[in-house]
This record gives C-alpha cells, structure tokens and sequence, in this order.
C-alpha cells in the first residue's frame, strides 16, 4: 500500500565530487568568518594597548601587543588555509570538466568506429572509383554525340522531335460515316375531324 500512495523515491544525483566541493566551500566559509573575528579583536587590541600607554601603563600594553603578534600570525595561516581550500575547489572543479569533455571524446569516437565498421576504406575507394569511371563514360559519350553528328543528321533529330511532339496532342478522329439527317417533328392537325363532318353533310 506504501508503493500505491507514496512517490517513488528519485535516485539522487550528488556526485563524491560534488559532496566533497560542498565540504570544502563550507571550511572555507568558516575560516572567513573566524578570519573576520581575528582581524576585528586586532583592531580592538591595539586601541586598548594606545590607552594603556595614555595610562602609563607599558608592561599591560607590551604584553597585549605580544598577544596581538600572536593573533596576526594566526590570521596569516587561516590566509593560507583558505588560499588552498580555494585552489582544491577549483581543481575538483576543473577536473570535472576535463571528465565531461573525456565522455564526450569517447563517445564521439565509439560513433566514428561504428561507422568505420559500416563502410570501411576500400568501401569508399571503390564507390570512388565507380564513380569516376562512370562520370567518364559519360563525357567519352557525349563528346561521340557531339562529333559524329552532321547538320543533316541533327535536321532529321528536330524533325523527328516534332513529329514526337504531334503525336503527343491527341485530337478527336473525324467520322467515316455521314451522319443521320434529322427528322422533323410531325405537328397534329386538329382541324381533319372538322373538315370530315362538312363532306358528310353535303
């Protein structure tokens, strides 16, 4: 019942790579914030260490200061550490790429190899050479119709290209037989009953 009504669970696609980008942006994020803090407790540091040289305190302000030497160098090394958080970053990254294009590489010449496979080099010589014999065949041809043929000759060509051309027109053959003559409709004659009753009463 749990497959009916639940989503099928997607299969994730976070590479290694990817994790171990996240992890190192997220050190380096770190490591800026607490380089942060470092440089604002400096700052901090040494308007106490100028107050206590107001106060005539010295001591108080070398020991401070010597503190604050300390947390500078600390800053330096958080520099570094970033700086090569930030170079291996960069290399995952770009070793990324250089994968993708590899895929790329492969699969474009598994595609070549399969059509290496399908028509091979003496396959296409061969379709060349066929090609070209053909392609001269025919210029040996029309350079024979071209030569052999007399002013007379081509008249009979044009002629018979006429007479081709007539006969492509179908026209309606003209009937051998004459045809009916047409017979004219007989009127009735309504007045012969009228005419019969005048004879009989004579």
């Amino acid at each position: 019942m749990g497959n009916l009504f639940g989503r099928k669970k997607q299969q994730s696609r976070v590479t290694e790579q990817d994790k171990a980008i996240l992890q190192l942006k997220q050190q380096r994020d770190k490591l800026k914030l607490y380089q942060k803090r470092i440089t604002q407790q400096l700052e901090r540091e040494r308007e106490i260490a100028r107050q206590l040289l107001r106060d005539g305190r010295k001591e108080r302000a070398k020991l401070l200061l010597k503190k604050k030497r300390y947390r500078e160098q600390l800053l330096d090394k958080t520099e570094n550490q970033i700086t090569s958080l930030e170079t291996m970053v960069q290399s995952i990254e770009f070793t990324q790429i250089e994968m993708k294009v590899i895929e790329g590489l492969q699969f474009g010449n598994e595609c070549l190899n399969k059509m290496h496979q399908v028509m091979s080099i003496e396959e296409v010589e061969r379709i060349l050479d066929e090609t070209q014999e053909a392609v001269e065949y025919q210029r040996q041809i029309d350079e024979l119709l071209a030569g052999s043929f007399t002013q007379e000759d081509e008249d009979a060509i044009l002629e018979e290209l006429d007479a081709i051309t007539q006969e492509q027109i179908e026209l309606p053959e003209v009937p051998s037989e004459p045809l009916p003559e047409k017979i004219p409709e007989k009127v009735p004659v309504k007045a012969r009953p009228r005419q019969a009753e005048v004879v009989a009463a004579s």
